[in-house]
């Protein structure tokens, strides 16, 4: 390995001219030492103030991939490339030429990682790929082999990698129906099967022939925690039906039985029709690409509104949902639960709020031994940041518990839950 390009893997991305300082050498000489490496170096930028990194190859795929966006009506179009660098780094060279420089992943690839209930299934849905059993145990390189190898459906929009894409289309879509949920569930939890979600819950994807779903469902066992987990997807249904009456975009769902199992259809908003997409960034990508916080929702809300990310009204509602999350005791609200549309290649990223999703009483959720809450949890408090929206968020949380209430598919132990609750 030659001087230059051991700065650039010990260095990472660096600057032109603090190359040609370093190693005292001329912008002119800088420039056919670049061309000399073979392609193993990528400028970054068209400016004199340009960047150069060196490129990281990943065994079995290299460091370099080409990006396709899937539109709404599902074609696929070109939006550049991505370059792996020594840095950690990535370089996505946009068609618009920009292009856009990323400590390590670039945010939209930390939502397409395999992750969460399905995402420990990945390895055994994929062996071929060779990859670690536990995803605790997954590295970058990893992660990359799984989206440019197997990521032609993968949350968001985006396609990394020729492999990927001409996955996607030979795909065909088959449709299924809530009869069918039963078999597939079980499928899925012996073999592993389905496409990754986020999220621990018991979960898969399917087409019933208009709308992309996502199928959260229970064990069927009729045991206590089986119940208590029954109770809560109930109370998600109801949670997203109460906010949606107040015009607040959430996630269209609905609870169907099958087989003494309740499954929760939840239609995926990052999806169109058949085969078209839409893109989608959590706040959890956003947050660690761009500010590297993760604390509350309102305080990151507050981030983005002082960065002309969001409006004014995006802003309220983050605190809304974040006051009414504390009033119907969802202590789950983490950064993963929240996310934006957005239009990929932007130099900042314009963000539209997705539907809401996933709000749900998880601090009534059994623990991991199976115990469940016997008492209601204390009643929340409102900070300052949260007043404005908390008499608003209060009426909601009390229409939700109103509907609960009449859900005669709810338990009697989990109503009196939390009307002791409500009495608090």
């Amino acid at each position: 390995m030659d001087d230059l390009r051991r700065l650039l893997w010990r260095q990472g991305p660096t600057p032109g001219a603090t190359l040609t300082r370093q190693l005292g050498i001329s912008p002119a000489t800088l420039s056919r030492r670049v061309v000399a490496a073979r392609g193993q170096i990528v400028r970054i930028g068209k400016t004199r103030g340009a960047r150069y990194g060196l490129l990281n190859e990943i065994p079995g795929i290299g460091a370099q991939w080409p990006i396709w966006e899937i539109s709404a009506d599902g074609n696929p179009l070109p939006r550049g490339k991505l370059h792996w660098l020594h840095g950690p780094a990535s370089y996505w060279e946009t068609t618009n030429g920009k292009g856009q420089l990323f400590e390590g992943m670039p945010p939209f690839i930390a939502d397409m990682a395999p992750q969460g209930f399905l995402g420990q299934l990945f390895s055994r849905r994929f062996p071929e790929l060779e990859f670690p059993a536990r995803l605790g145990d997954w590295q970058e390189s990893h992660v990359m082999k799984a989206l440019v190898l197997r990521g032609e459906d993968l949350p968001g929009n985006i396609i990394i990698g020729t492999v990927s894409m001409d996955r996607f289309l030979e795909s065909t879509q088959t449709a299924n129906h809530s009869v069918d949920y039963p078999a597939i569930s079980r499928a899925l939890v012996e073999r592993g099967n389905g496409s990754s979600a986020a999220g621990e819950f018991p979960k898969f994807t399917t087409f019933n022939g208009e709308h992309h779903l996502l199928i959260k469902f229970t064990a069927g066992d009729q045991s206590p925690a089986d119940r208590r987990w029954r109770d809560l997807l109930l109370c998600e249904h109801h949670a997203a039906v109460t906010l949606a009456n107040a015009g607040i975009p959430s996630a269209v769902t609905q609870p169907v039985e099958q087989a003494q199992q309740l499954f929760l259809e939840i239609q995926r908003f990052d999806r169109c029709g058949a085969r078209g997409r839409r893109p989608v960034l959590t706040l959890a990508a956003i947050d660690d690409a761009w500010f590297g916080y993760r604390d509350k929702w309102s305080l990151a809300a507050q981030r983005l509104l002082d960065g002309g990310w969001i409006s004014t009204d995006h802003h309220r509602r983050i605190l809304l949902l974040e006051a009414f999350g504390q009033l119907i005791h969802n202590n789950d609200r983490h950064f993963g639960n929240l996310a934006f549309f957005w239009q990929p290649g932007a130099d900042t990223p314009q963000l539209e709020l997705a539907p809401i999703y996933d709000m749900l009483p998880m601090a009534l959720a059994p623990a991991a031994n199976g115990m469940l809450p016997q008492a209601p949890p204390q009643p929340p408090s409102p900070t300052a940041m949260l007043l404005p929206v908390w008499d608003q968020a209060n009426k909601l949380a009390e229409q939700f518990r109103a509907r609960v209430s009449a859900d005669k598919a709810v338990s009697g132990q989990f109503k009196q839950l939390l009307a002791d609750s409500s009495r608090h």
